[in-house]
């Protein structure tokens, strides 16, 4: 049966209050908290809170962005996701892809450089390639194979596919599939249905689709998590969807539409995590899952219902955002298995954002957009949950997302270099889609 639900502006009020709250500042009160649980689930209703209440402070005067060290900028240009370091060995080259059309998204003829920043300030580009195989959130999921070559998705002959290429672009390699993440020897990468995930995450796959999205089906037994062998250039099916619903099957399972997304090797690269994912309509549930890609084992995370993002650290912990006891929150998993965990920054820090560490016991998390539209970058010790800001950035109305069909946001999505020094984001704070680096250390 579908809902219809009407407001008046009287009952609306406090919620956009309430929910704003929870995005702006670092610790909710009762109230707060009682409104956030009621409309957190729902994200139909949530973005429209969102919007309509930032509305009301464009009004207002606003801030100006601040940074605890002032960043380098190179506009037109970003990254993604903040699950991979763009960052080459030695910090001297940085991965980036630079834009070539407006802002609005991209048809399937509309190409995305790809390419590396080098030289003083990051301020020479040099282009390697061009690729059809594109999105805001995830660029082409340009990343390092090794100190000397690079891998990302293409589409050549009418197929989503990947390309591996040399520095100067001259000596490329085809793999017959698109990738998601690289292990850290660079021998493996994962890899799903960017069709199916288009069709499921609106923005997270590509204007080119492919025939294993398998639509028609809730949980089909014929698409999934795939693992390629990227020297042989093979692939084999690691999980099916069919058979990943039925692990530790959850009763809210029936009926809904399962998919794969947000993959990630352990840095020793025995481990594959991944996000497990059912959805149909506004109703979203996800799970973290992780495989052990020696003894075959999958572990699934104790969470209730909620994951969004996570990433690992070189012990093989992982710092997720999650709902663990119905409360959400960063919490860090001592190891692959899951069972031991903490709370982390919490109740001080308690709004979503993406994670990448500085060092084993030390990781940066961004925050959504406030009702100012600006976005926290935070450093937070596991140790002690003590947190600290780095940088205060505002957001331009302009990159809001205005419905699913145009997702086009920026976040920030923090990423730190190996020795810990300097973290790269993408901002929208000087008017374009930029790359920022800033020293941390």
């Amino acid at each position: 049966m579908q809902r219809y639900y009407f407001f008046s502006y009287t009952t609306l009020f406090p919620v956009f209050y309430a929910y704003l709250c929870t995005q702006n500042e670092k610790k909710m009160n009762k109230l707060e908290a009682f409104v956030y649980e009621r409309v957190k689930n729902n994200y139909v209703l949530k973005d429209m809170i969102r919007n309509i209440y930032q509305g009301f402070y464009d009004l207002l005067p606003n801030y100006d962005s601040w940074f605890i060290n002032e960043p380098v900028v190179a506009e037109n240009c970003y990254y993604g996701f903040h699950d991979v370091k763009p960052f080459g060995r030695d910090n001297r080259l940085l991965l980036a892809n630079r834009l070539m059309i407006p802002l609005r998204m991209p048809a399937k003829d509309d190409a995305l450089e790809v390419g590396y920043l080098s030289g003083e300030k990051y301020s020479q580009w040099h282009k390697l390639s061009e690729t059809r195989a594109w999105n805001y959130h995830k660029g082409c999921r340009l990343q390092w194979v090794g100190d000397a070559r690079v891998i990302f998705n293409t589409c050549e002959g009418g197929r989503l596919n990947a390309t591996i290429c040399d520095l100067s672009g001259t000596e490329r390699y085809l793999v017959n599939w698109p990738v998601d993440s690289v292990s850290p020897d660079g021998r493996l990468a994962s890899s799903f249905s960017y069709g199916r995930l288009e069709k499921l995450m609106p923005g997270y796959g590509y204007a080119i689709g492919d025939d294993e999205a398998c639509l028609e089906e809730y949980t089909p037994s014929s698409t999934g998590l795939y693992l390629i062998d990227l020297q042989k250039n093979e692939r084999r099916l690691l999980i099916d969807l069919k058979r990943l619903a039925a692990i530790q099957s959850e009763a809210d399972m029936a009926g809904k539409y399962h998919f794969v997304t947000h993959t990630e090797f352990s840095p020793d690269g025995r481990y594959l995590a991944f996000l497990h994912r059912w959805y149909n309509g506004t109703f979203q549930r996800t799970r973290l899952i992780v495989c052990d890609l020696q003894t075959n084992e999958f572990h699934v995370s104790p969470t209730t219902g909620m994951v969004s993002h996570y990433v690992w650290n070189a012990r093989n912990g992982i710092v997720a955002y999650c709902r663990m006891e119905d409360i959400d929150s960063h919490v860090y998993f001592s190891g692959p298995d899951m069972r031991e965990w903490k709370r982390c920054g919490y109740p001080k820090l308690n709004s979503d954002g993406h994670h990448h560490f500085i060092d084993d016991d030390t990781f940066v998390v961004d925050t959504y957009p406030d009702k100012y539209r600006h976005m926290k970058l935070w450093k937070v010790s596991i140790a002690t949950g003590e947190v600290t800001l780095l940088a205060d950035v505002k957001s331009l109305k302009q990159f809001v997302n205005p419905d699913d069909n145009h997702n086009w946001k920026c976040d920030l999505h923090p990423r730190v270099s190996a020795d810990g020094t300097l973290v790269c984001f993408d901002s929208t704070h000087t008017g374009r889609r930029s790359l920022c680096v800033m020293r941390i250390q």
